[in-house]
């Protein structure tokens, strides 16, 4: 054993230290098994204080370090290199809810916590944590907070930094930084927990955190109606708000296509009349009433048009059999063929000609592509994946974004630039950006040793 090896295992023991390449294969490739690597080891701290000796030791011996969660990522931002001497450092191990305040609606947890289990931690005192997502069932608690996460419910919640109270993160030379508070109100100094919210582990390592609840709707409708075109969804996003008001919850534009792909790959049928566009709404509150007023806005979307089709879930079944329609679509798609995906950002009135925009510059320029087109039209993200057909990936992805670019939108709405994006983001950032970045990594990791290659490409940060 190495004296780096031998140095990591007197840390973190024998249960801490993988060093056997069959036992590190699931750390050292992502989800979409695009960027395989090969780590130098696998530390597995339990503990705050093994992470920052863990921490002290790289910075000492040189050693970069790539933070790892559920490794649920879409883009690569969670595993290592090919070279054999980057030391993967998964949190799983770090497992457990500190505690739960019902009055303050607060929940601590530490960064290895999966979030279905932090979500069903705040269900027992009667809260609701509106963080969701599709792989609620493995991402944890840490790799949702470096992502800065999104999922189904920012419309009315906003995305993971909204959720964030207090932090406690352990710098690159192994200080512990305890920001675990619980006010809602501190205007004391800089709210320097947002620095490392949405940084995807370039800068520090987040151990444990403080998280706001939320009362819990005893009342959820759930529905799923089929539309004209996308600006028909957009003209039932304003009737929907005016009429219901922040009970939304979710307001999901769904492709034809999409629900296509999903019953053909899965078998799963569709209870409301074939279209071309569908909206998957779901609208929850704490007082009665609530179906009544979905089902006065259905009326009035009906009558001007903009609605042609729609199912209400009668039961939590059948909300669960909707919302099935729309969580399969990406392994539908994967099922499909090989795909280019797209998480864009566009401002919500913008996306119907986005849509026709991008497709006729795909049309142009890589005929033969399919578009598998869905996401989450109520806070403008949507998910424009191309089935390929042959073409370059990286010609797609100048396409798609150019056009992105054009209407003032954003290359990644919620799934991170890791791997897979990081040279897009450096063409596509303001230089004054991309100095600014380069100063915040230089001052907090000036050795450069922190998830080396993500989000700043490795010319950009020596």
């Amino acid at each position: 054993m190495s004296d780096v090896l031998a140095g990591l295992y007197a840390i973190v023991g024998p249960k801490g230290l993988l060093t056997d390449q069959s036992e590190m294969a699931a750390y050292a490739i992502d989800w979409r098994k695009l960027f395989p690597g090969k780590p130098l080891a696998v530390a597995r701290p339990s503990t705050t204080a093994e992470v920052s000796a863990v921490m002290a030791f790289c910075h000492h011996h040189g050693v970069a370090v790539v933070p790892q969660g559920g490794n649920t990522g879409m883009a690569g931002g969670a595993v290592p290199d090919a070279s054999g001497r980057e030391l993967v450092l998964s949190l799983a191990r770090m497992n457990h809810v500190r505690g739960i305040d019902q009055v303050g609606m607060t929940l601590e947890a530490e960064s290895g916590v999966v979030l279905q289990t932090a979500q069903d931690a705040a269900l027992a005192v009667n809260r609701l944590l509106p963080i969701s997502l599709a792989a609620e069932g493995s991402a944890t608690i840490g790799g949702v907070i470096s992502t800065n996460a999104g999922g189904v419910n920012v419309l009315r919640y906003g995305m993971t930094r909204s959720m964030v109270l207090g932090l406690e993160v352990v710098l690159p030379d192994g200080l512990v930084v305890d920001g675990l508070r619980q006010l809602r109100k501190d205007n004391a100094g800089y709210d320097w927990k947002q620095i490392f919210i949405g940084t995807e582990g370039t800068l520090g390592i987040v151990t444990a955190a403080v998280l706001r609840l939320m009362p819990r709707p005893t009342q959820r409708v759930t529905a799923l109606v089929s539309v004209p075109d996308p600006q028909a969804a957009l003209d039932f996003l304003v009737l929907a708000q005016d009429n219901l008001g922040d009970t939304i919850s979710a307001f999901e534009l769904i492709s034809g296509f999409s629900i296509g792909l999903v019953h053909e790959h899965f078998g799963l049928s569709c209870p409301v009349s074939a279209g071309e566009w569908y909206v998957l709404i779901e609208a929850g509150a704490t007082i009665s009433g609530l179906r009544e007023a979905v089902e006065t806005v259905f009326e009035k979307a009906l009558g001007q048009g903009c609605v042609l089709d729609g199912a209400i879930a009668e039961s939590v079944q059948q909300a669960s059999d909707l919302w099935m329609l729309r969580e399969r679509i990406t392994e539908s798609e994967a099922k499909e063929s090989k795909s280019v995906k797209h998480d864009v950002s566009i401002p919500i009135p913008s996306i119907p000609q986005f849509l026709i925009d991008a497709g006729q510059a795909l049309e142009r320029h890589a005929n033969g592509t399919r578009v598998n087109c869905f996401g989450h039209l109520g806070d403008g993200n949507l998910h424009y994946n191309v089935l390929i057909a042959g073409h370059d990936a990286k010609d797609i992805n100048r396409i798609v974004h150019d056009v992105v670019d054009r209407f003032g939108g954003s290359i990644s709405a919620e799934h991170g630039i890791g791997q897979y994006r990081v040279d897009e983001l450096a063409l596509r950032r303001s230089e004054p950006e991309q100095v600014l970045a380069r100063m915040i990594k230089t001052a907090i990791d000036p050795v450069g040793l922190m998830n080396p290659g993500k989000i700043l490409s490795r010319r950009e940060f020596r």
